[in-house]
């Protein structure tokens, strides 16, 4: 039976436009009957994967997301001495392994997310390439591997439309973290002066624009399968424990960036709870369906949020082995001991 890690968070954030649309303007979604303020789980997940907080936790576990890997490997074979033409040819061979390549083209379709171990792997074969300048064989091409020592790979997993054998299952759910009250998109209309415009001739501004924003405290879910992350590691515990304490931090602290320069919109989680157990993982969104008013949000919200784990502990027995929270707002639990209870 898998091992589950789940996580609830009451994050606030000032007004800010931090996920936006086609238009330009925050996302929303619709809940409970009323229009609600939301940040995509693939915003949320990006933000945290190249946060520097995730980085430096995890440096050389990490992997990249590119279409232009090919581009890479050309420009390192051209700058070895090998001939355009055949580079290329070498360059679509090793690419290809990592997706289907664009006509005429070394960039590959769609995004591949390659572990270091792989990179490492390309770049060694590409000295060898050189040394005994030769096109990679067959065998040589066995670049991919079915396990990896890049969390994020393994927390958020792979797919290889041309390499299904080495698709990564995720072992991390991230939701969509949506607004726990009502919300209204309102627009921030502003305009630019020039400093060198002294007003004798032209009084008028020298640009006007909108911007969409708005206000929220939003809830958010995580679910990890420790299980399977641990599997996704080659069976490395250590560092599966270190990939979640730096998730935790990294969920608990670190603000989508979306018009920060514009907003500076940062928040910590105003309130943490975690739940471990094999039980079958639940959201508890469910607690808001009915928004949050009044002028105490944070505490209301807490509140419901606690009541909804009692009520499903109550109808379907105990939904958790074991449970740590933390309240800024009411200045009670320690980051510290949370992060080591999740990571433990």
């Amino acid at each position: 039976m898998s091992k589950f890690i789940q996580l609830h968070l009451l994050t606030s954030y000032a007004p800010s436009n931090l996920n936006r649309d086609d238009l330009g303007r925050p996302k929303t979604a619709r809940m409970g009957g009323s229009e609600r303020l939301r940040v995509s789980s693939q915003s949320l997940k990006r933000n945290w994967r190249c946060s520097d907080l995730f980085e430096q936790a995890l440096a050389g576990n990490i992997g990249i997301r590119t279409k232009r890997f090919g581009e890479q490997v050309l420009q390192q074979l051209i700058a070895k001495g090998i001939p355009e033409k055949k580079a290329t040819e070498w360059t679509a061979a090793i690419a290809g392994q990592f997706g289907k390549l664009k006509k005429d083209s070394v960039e590959i379709e769609q995004l591949a997310h390659i572990s270091p171990q792989e990179q490492q792997a390309t770049f060694s074969l590409l000295e060898q390439l050189v040394a005994e300048d030769r096109a990679p064989s067959e065998e040589d091409l066995n670049l991919l591997t079915r396990k990896t020592s890049a969390v994020d790979i393994a927390l958020f997993g792979r797919m290889l439309a041309s390499s299904p054998e080495f698709n990564i299952e995720a072992a991390c759910q991230v939701a969509h973290a949506i607004s726990v009250h009502s919300v209204a998109v309102e627009d921030d209309y502003f305009t630019a002066v020039d400093d060198l415009n002294d007003g004798m001739d032209d009084r008028g501004a020298s640009h006007i624009g909108e911007s969409g924003f708005a206000a929220a405290l939003f809830y958010s879910y995580i679910c990890i399968d420790k299980e399977l992350l641990v599997e996704n590691l080659n069976n490395d515990l250590e560092l599966a424990n270190k990939a979640i304490a730096a998730l935790v931090e990294a969920a608990v602290k670190v603000s989508p960036k979306g018009k920060q320069n514009s907003f500076a919109s940062r928040a910590y989680a105003s309130f943490v709870l975690a739940e471990k157990g094999e039980q079958q993982p639940r959201s508890l969104s469910v607690a808001f369906l009915k928004p949050v008013f009044g002028e105490d949000q944070a505490a209301e919200a807490i509140s419901k949020l606690l009541q909804q784990v009692h009520n499903f502990d109550a109808v379907y027995g105990p939904c958790a082995d074991s449970r740590k929270s933390l309240n800024a707002v009411a200045g009670e639990g320690s980051f510290s001991e949370l992060v080591a209870f999740v990571a433990d």
